[in-house]
């Protein structure tokens, strides 16, 4: 079998009707696995679904809310029902409600950032990962972002969480790797999604972070829909605890 294949495998991917998400699983369905569409709007979740089935993948539409671990645990159960196990975990789904400094950072928003983008991560890792581990296989990949190893003036929230994402990886990587269960992250720089649409969509900082990027481009979502299939490959059988920085080079340059 080649080594990137995910013949047989099934994977839940969690924030997965756009974006980034979406490359992931249209990249891990190419590649044979079986795969869940998963966001909170189920309409935007069949149509990629339907995407994926009409290039003669497989992959069905399960709705769930990351702020909801009752709406979690019934996306495990749904999986499991449907194709009887979860080989490949990815939480790709986040939220970023504020934008400015933290000395204004409203309560419930910052609650919200470290639900929707740390806590539901361990949720879902807690609910998934003893099944890999019964098994002695398995890998869960955390979407972060290169905000969580530099520090900024608006997005302070966001990237405190992104940070602890990483740490979370670290940490379930020494608890479940003697179980041959592997936990990574990937980060991003700034890729061209709705999600950081405010970011790109500004023309004149689009232009300085081109400048300023080694590869003189931001990231497109298929950037990095590859990792994370080598990731949960075997492939990548001895990565784990690791966080793949995917930036194009900002974080290597003093810019």
């Amino acid at each position: 079998m080649h080594a990137f294949s995910l013949e047989g495998k099934v994977a839940i991917v969690t924030g997965s009707s756009r974006g980034i998400g979406r490359s992931i699983a249209e990249h891990m369905a190419a590649a044979g696995a079986r795969v869940v569409i998963s966001s909170r709007k189920l309409p935007a979740c069949e149509t990629v679904a339907e995407s994926i089935r009409a290039r003669g993948g497989q992959a069905i539409a399960l709705a769930a809310s990351i702020s909801e671990k009752a709406q979690l645990q019934e996306l495990v159960e749904r999986t499991r029902a449907q194709w009887g196990r979860i080989d490949v975990l990815v939480c790709n789904a986040a939220s970023n409600p504020y934008f400015g400094p933290m000395a204004t950072l409203p309560d419930d928003a910052f609650d919200k950032v470290l639900r929707n983008n740390i806590v539901s991560n361990l949720w879902l890792a807690n609910m998934v990962l003893p099944e890999m581990a019964q098994r002695r296989e398995g890998a869960m990949i955390i979407v972060s972002s290169i905000g969580g190893i530099k520090g900024s003036a608006t997005l302070g929230a966001y990237c405190v969480s992104k940070a602890a994402d990483m740490q979370l990886a670290r940490n379930l990587a020494v608890e479940w790797g003697p179980h041959n269960v592997r936990v990574n992250c990937i980060a991003p720089g700034l890729v061209r999604t709705d999600f950081a649409r405010a970011l790109w969509s500004n023309p004149e900082l689009l232009a300085y972070t081109e400048a300023t990027t080694p590869l003189r481009r931001i990231g497109e979502p298929d950037d990095i829909g590859g990792i994370a299939v080598f990731l949960a490959s075997r492939a990548g059988t001895f990565v784990t605890g690791q966080t793949i920085v995917a930036d194009g080079g900002v974080t290597i340059t003093g810019a």
